[in-house]
């Protein structure tokens, strides 16, 4: 047999190392390829996930904080684990957002007239994708983020800040959150950050201020809660500087209330709702997240420190009276105060700081005489609504702090005079043919700034003025008395969910514009803060005591056979419940006044 012989002129074969030669140039190519994508995907912001993978640096589980178990099972205030628990039904079945929203409600009241006594009773008895398919998963989490942005939105004249609602359980559109695929997970939670961009309107006299509070009491010492913004981390409690506190969402807190109806001796009973058999509790363990930042839980310790030889005075109607004893439940749990009241105010000293607080009545802020005027008879209340409470003013230099509590007794049969004219009446008008001046509206507005401008006009007080914004109720189908009903309420509305009440937004549109108009008349120094709740607790119309008023065994708490609701309180609040989230605002609000004008951030 004969090997071919190479045709002449062809050169000779060398197979080997033209192949070594070439697999050396391809390997360099592939080489120099591999550390030039790699070198840019460090580089650039796509390079944050892959130096996730190869340092463990910005590797995050988008596991909210607010996903927890629907069964709320014996968490007591002051346990400091935030174990974060997700149930697969609860999620699949709740409408409710479980870490961003806002709000707005309803009114009327059902205001006891013997809350004039000032006496008080004593009863010894959010989430996002990245988790939504999850199987079961028990994970000791780190570090988890929890990106949320959001754009600054204007509301008569006051600053609303960022309203993102898009993270939330159970909506189609608002929000995209762990939905009925996701299984059980079981955190214990170290690090929480929450990214937050946007940008937040300024409104005259409205403050937003710095917002950064170190950790508070109850809330755990392992949870914190970081601004990735700012690639920092910060202990949870903490807050962005200028961070709008009154739109946001309401998160499931398994930590619960800091105090139970039986650690609080001074609640009014028809507030007292596990004390009058309310046979729920999970309204109580609902807590207010503004979207931008963290509001921290109340710190009583914190609380007293900051008002060190000073007084806090809530003045108002009887919702004013609702947060004044929330306050003292809150702050009970560290110091049993020493009752010094007597028949003008309620006032509570705490002896260790030499804090007071006090209540005093005052329906209407404005001057109420009963006698006749003009066509106006003898026994009809008339508001003078162009003076201040008169009785109200003298005790006003000895104030601090004050916090206003009024509207819902506009509602109630007055009649209005203004410039020594009577211009208007509620429930009151001998003739239909003469056009009223002032309906009941306008004199709300009217009264707030009269008192406003009066207060910050006054020579000898120097205070701070916080306006709590217009109490919504959630009577449903009827006013108070009319039928109206809050029955079976037993978690918040969810985004899209909240019925817009004409009545509350004009009263909050009238108040916060009486607010505005004290602002342009009062000197530039004078502190009043507007702490703006009205659209958040609109969502909170499980937090009334509804028909669980008393602790009569034989009350009726359900519809009778007619359909027709029995009586209830759907303007109050339950206690320990939402109204708390009031004083968290209250303490934050002080904190900023008293530490960060001081330049002494936390």
């Amino acid at each position: 047999m004969t090997l071919a012989s190479t045709p002449k002129g062809s050169p000779p074969m060398v197979a080997f190392p033209r192949s070594l030669s070439n697999i050396a140039v391809s390997v360099g190519g592939l080489a120099m390829f591999l550390i030039f994508a790699s070198l840019l995907l460090i580089s650039y912001p796509i390079g944050s996930t892959v130096r996730g993978y190869f340092y463990s640096v910005d590797r995050k589980l988008e596991l909210p904080i607010s996903l927890v178990n629907q069964t709320v099972s014996g968490p007591q205030p002051g346990n400091n684990k935030f174990n974060v628990i997700v149930d697969k039904n609860y999620l699949s079945n709740s409408g409710l957002e479980l870490d961003k929203s806002s709000a707005n409600p309803l009114v009327d009241d059902n205001v006891n007239a013997s809350d004039k006594s000032f006496s008080s009773s004593e009863s010894s008895s959010p989430t996002n994708e990245g988790v939504a398919k999850t199987g079961n998963v028990a994970a000791n989490v780190e570090t988890l983020e929890a990106a949320s942005s959001g754009s600054a939105n204007k509301s008569a004249g006051v600053d609303t800040g960022s309203n993102d609602t898009k993270n939330q359980a159970g909506s189609s559109d608002d929000a995209k959150m762990g939905n009925s695929k996701t299984g059980n997970v079981a955190a214990n939670v170290e690090t929480l950050e929450a990214a937050s961009s946007g940008s937040s309107n300024k409104s005259t006299g409205v403050d937003t201020g710095s917002n950064d509070t170190k950790n508070q009491a109850g809330s755990s010492d392992d949870a914190k809660l970081g601004n990735s913004t700012a690639s920092k981390t910060t202990k949870i409690g903490s807050v962005v500087s200028g961070c709008d506190l009154y739109h946001g969402s309401w998160f499931y807190d398994s930590l619960g209330p800091l105090y139970t109806n039986n650690t609080c001796p001074v609640l009014t009973q028809m507030q007292n709702c596990q004390g009058n058999g309310r046979p729920d509790k999970e309204y109580e363990y609902w807590r207010w997240k503004p979207s931008q930042c963290d509001l921290p839980r109340f710190n009583a310790t914190k609380f007293l420190e900051l008002m060190k030889g000073k007084t806090l005075a809530f003045i108002g109607d009887s919702v004013a009276r609702n947060q004044m004893e929330s306050m003292l439940c809150l702050l009970w749990q560290v110091e049993v105060p020493k009752n010094r009241g007597n028949r003008k105010m309620q006032r509570w000293y705490f002896r260790s700081t030499s804090v007071t607080i006090v209540r005093i009545w005052s329906s209407w802020l404005v001057r109420k005489t009963n006698e006749a005027f003009d066509f106006a008879p003898d026994g009809v209340d008339k508001l003078h609504l162009d003076a201040p409470d008169d009785k109200l003013m003298e005790f006003i230099p000895s104030f601090d702090v004050i916090v206003l509590s009024s509207g819902h007794w506009f509602a109630k049969q007055s009649v209005y005079i203004l410039n020594n004219e009577i211009v208007g009446g509620q429930l009151w008008w001998p003739d239909k043919s003469w056009p009223m001046k002032v309906n009941n509206i306008d004199a709300f507005g009217i009264s707030v700034e009269t008192f406003l401008t009066a207060l910050a006009s006054h020579p000898n007080y120097t205070g701070l003025t916080i306006v709590r914004s217009y109490s919504p109720d959630h009577y449903e189908g009827g006013a108070w008395n009319t039928g109206g009903s809050c029955t079976g309420k037993q978690r918040p509305l969810g985004a899209g969910e909240l019925v817009k009440n004409g009545f509350t937004d004009i009263m909050h549109e009238k108040q916060v514009t009486g607010f505005n108009n004290a602002i342009e008349k009062v000197p530039n120094n004078s502190k009043l803060r507007l702490m703006d709740i009205t659209e958040a607790f609109g969502y909170r119309h499980d937090g009334h005591p509804g028909p669980y008023r008393s602790p009569d065994p034989n009350k009726i708490t359900k519809r009778g056979p007619d359909g027709k609701p029995p009586p209830q309180d759907c303007l109050h609040w339950c206690m320990p419940g939402p109204v708390d989230t009031w004083n968290e605002l209250v303490l934050e609000t002080i904190r900023r006044e008293f530490e960060d004008n001081k330049g002494s951030l936390s």
